[in-house]
């Protein structure tokens, strides 16, 4: 028999399909880029639209930013603070020069012992009367409030000894029976009341402080603060506000003696 070779498929050059499917997605791959570089009317209104949106809150908050911190208080209240800062300046200063010359006497030599007693004594009268454990008097204001609903709560009351504190009040007394110290502390009865250091206080409320009256009196009247409050809709009490040259404040409180802490 003649020697047959084996017939061999034949071997196809053209496309297949997948080289189809590949043309096919390339003018589409093309269209889309040609679109991304060449926005449609609509885009480039919605893209301006999204860049001017967000150069108007980036310059809002940028003018916040800059705006100093009182800008939007009333000229009356400025001048308030002001005079409030002017005198916890006036009132440091003069701390510093009675420091001063007492470290002067001090280191002088001249009779330094009985500068060095001076000196303590008066730290020792300064620390009883900041203890509440002695009377005191001095210039001050008395403020009383009146309470006809019975709105005025134990944070209000609290609010008005931080607000005297800062404007510069160095001895506090509540309707004559509390002595407000450090560690006075403000409750709610069952009945709504109020409790300072567990006496119950009713209204009309009194608070008398002793420091420079026109300071705590321009404190209290601060625009958000004590009047503001009381005087206000939730409220709906009033506050009458003197000056006095002499504020007596007779009520003290008993030294607790430390359970832990000892000098050194």
């Amino acid at each position: 028999m003649p020697d047959t070779e084996p017939t061999r498929p034949p071997q196809t050059t053209g496309p297949g399909p997948a080289d189809g499917a590949r043309r096919a997605a390339e003018p589409r791959r093309t269209g889309i880029m040609r679109d991304f570089f060449r926005p449609g009317r609509g885009q480039l209104v919605v893209g301006a639209a999204l860049f001017l949106t967000a150069f108007i809150v980036v310059i809002t908050l940028q003018s916040q930013a800059s705006q100093p911190e009182f800008a939007n208080v009333r000229q009356a209240d400025l001048i308030q603070l002001l005079d409030n800062v002017t005198s916890e300046t006036r009132r440091l200063e003069d701390q510093v020069r009675e420091l001063e010359s007492a470290r002067s006497e001090l280191q002088s030599g001249v009779d330094s012992d009985k500068a060095a007693r001076q000196e303590a004594a008066r730290r020792i009268e300064q620390a009883e009367i900041l203890a509440g454990t002695v009377p005191a008097t001095g210039p001050g204001i008395r403020i009383q409030i009146s309470d006809p609903d019975r709105a005025v709560t134990a944070a209000l009351l609290l609010d008005a000894i931080e607000e005297l504190r800062d404007a510069g009040a160095e001895v506090i007394e509540l309707n004559d029976s509390v002595r407000v110290v450090m560690r006075t502390f403000f409750t709610t009865a069952d009945d709504g009341g109020i409790v300072a250091d567990g006496v119950t206080l009713t209204a009309p409320f009194t608070i008398e402080a002793i420091g420079d009256p026109a300071t705590l009196e321009a404190g209290a009247r601060f625009r958000g603060g004590l009047v503001s409050e009381i005087e206000g809709e939730r409220v709906g009490g009033s506050v009458q506000i003197t000056q006095l040259d002499q504020v007596s404040i007779d009520t003290t409180v008993e030294v607790v003696e430390n359970q832990f802490a000892r000098p050194r």
